[in-house]
C-alpha cells in the first residue's frame, strides 16, 4: 500500500496535523515502531513460552505507546499509556527478579540469540525514552510515556537475563 502523501517529507499525526518526518514526535513514535520490530525478532528466535508470552505483551503495549506518541493532543481520542500499564511492567519485572540470581556486576549483552535480541531491543527502548523526552520539549506528550519506557528498559534487561537462564546460558560478567 502507498498513498504518496509523504513524498514531500511530511506525515500526519492522528488528526489533521501534518509535520515534517524528522519532527521530534515522529522520531519518538518511529523509534517505538523500531522497538516493536526488535521485539518481533526476539519472538522469532524464542523457544520458551514464558519469554514469548512476555514479549507479546510488551509488543501490544508498544502499539498503544505508538498511538499515544502519535497523538500529541491529549484531547485526541487515542489509546494512551497509563500508570496502570507502567505498574504492569513493574509487576512483570518483580516476577522476573524473584526468579533470577542477584546481580552485583555489569554483564555483557549476549548469550542466546533471543537474549541478545532482547538486549538490542533494550537499547532501542532507551532511545525511545530519550526521543520522547526530546519531543516533550516541543509538544505536549502524555507524561506517563517516560516512566513507562524507563521501566520497560529495565524489564527488557531482566528478561534477557531470564532468557539466558532458561536456556542454561551463563551470564558473562564484565570486570573493569
Amino acid at each position: 500500500m502507498y498513498t504518496r502523501r509523504g513524498d514531500r517529507g511530511e506525515t500526519s499525526l492522528f488528526g489533521p496535523k501534518r509535520v515534517r518526518k524528522d519532527a521530534p514526535l515522529v522520531e519518538a513514535y518511529g523509534t517505538i515502531d523500531e522497538l516493536s520490530s526488535f521485539i518481533g525478532v526476539a519472538i522469532s528466535t524464542a523457544k520458551d513460552r514464558e519469554v514469548v508470552s512476555s514479549l507479546k505483551t510488551v509488543q501490544k503495549l508498544l502499539f498503544v505507546a505508538g498511538a499515544d506518541a502519535a497523538s500529541p493532543s491529549l484531547k485526541t481520542k487515542a489509546s494512551r499509556i497509563t500508570e496502570a500499564d507502567t505498574q504492569t511492567i513493574e509487576r512483570m519485572t518483580d516476577d522476573l527478579l524473584a526468579k533470577l540470581p542477584s546481580l552485583r556486576n555489569f554483564i555483557l549483552p549476549g548469550g542466546t540469540p533471543t537474549a541478545a535480541s532482547i538486549q538490542a531491543a533494550r537499547t532501542v527502548c532507551r532511545r525511545a525514552e530519550r526521543r520522547i523526552v526530546a519531543a516533550s520539549e516541543a509538544e505536549r506528550v502524555n507524561p506517563e510515556l517516560v516512566p513507562f519506557f524507563n521501566r520497560l528498559s529495565s524489564y527488557l534487561f531482566n528478561l534477557s537475563r531470564f532468557a539466558n537462564m532458561k536456556a542454561g546460558r551463563k551470564e558473562e560478567l564484565w570486570r573493569g
